[in-house]
């Protein structure tokens, strides 16, 4: 239950972090309101790093699902807690989900545009084209997974000495692959709070974009099973 809830505030981090940077920028009457991607972008790199650097003695900081799986594809982790780590990682999702929406509760009330709104809560592709989408979000996921797959230690995950470099690929991927579809990389990191958008009270809000939430699981799932491939491919030699 430690690694569980570990991974569970390790991913609310993230999520607090991301979605608030968003809701900062995105919404009416903030201090950044409109401060552009670059902001965003730093803004998830840190939420990973603090992420990272809280859970990572305790659980391993797998944060995000589709690590868990390439590390179990890569014999790096035991299958059987595989189900445990990915509900926490959701759960935590939804729960830092839902504090961004308290922190900036009067400025989603202040806020009339319901796409911004959407926006904070999970990724929206700004040209809506499924299959395009969906490589995009491979490409981004499969350097993310390689990349962990380098840095995990034996059946754990990350070390706490790793969260600057993986929030420094999170940062170089947002900055280089964010602009297609928000990068989301993370099927929990857009699942639960596109769930907490459906759920919470918010005003004049718009449909959750169900249509499209296939993309940010499938894709990112894709990403990490060729990483995890090409790990075991490079390791046989």
């Amino acid at each position: 239950m430690n690694a569980f809830f570990a991974e569970f505030f390790g991913t609310a981090m993230i999520l607090v972090f991301g979605c608030g940077v968003v809701a900062n920028v995105v919404l009416s009457k903030t201090k950044g309101n409109n401060s552009g991607w670059i902001v965003i972008s730093f803004g998830w790199a840190i939420g990973v790093f603090t992420g990272v650097f809280i859970s990572a003695p305790v659980s391993g900081a797998h944060l995000n699902p589709v690590v868990t799986l390439a590390l179990v594809l890569a014999n790096k982790f035991p299958v059987a807690l595989m189900p445990l780590y990915i509900c926490a990682q959701l759960l935590g999702a939804m729960f830092g989900a839902l504090l961004v929406w308290l922190a900036y509760k009067k400025h989603f009330d202040a806020t009339e545009d319901a796409d911004a709104k959407l926006a904070v809560f999970c990724t929206v592709p700004n040209i809506r084209s499924y299959w395009y989408n969906v490589i995009t979000e491979i490409v981004g996921t499969y350097i993310l997974a390689l990349a962990v797959l380098y840095m995990a230690e034996p059946e754990v995950g990350l070390g706490s000495l790793n969260a600057l470099p993986v929030a420094l690929v999170i940062l170089g991927i947002g900055l280089s692959l964010g602009g297609p579809t928000g990068y989301a990389i993370n099927p929990a990191r857009d699942l639960g709070p596109r769930i907490m958008h459906f759920l919470l009270p918010i005003p004049k809000k718009r449909d959750s974009d169900w249509s499209y939430s296939w993309v940010p699981i499938l894709g990112p799932i894709i990403g990490a099973s060729l990483a995890a491939a090409m790990f075991l491919v490079f390791n046989a030699a």
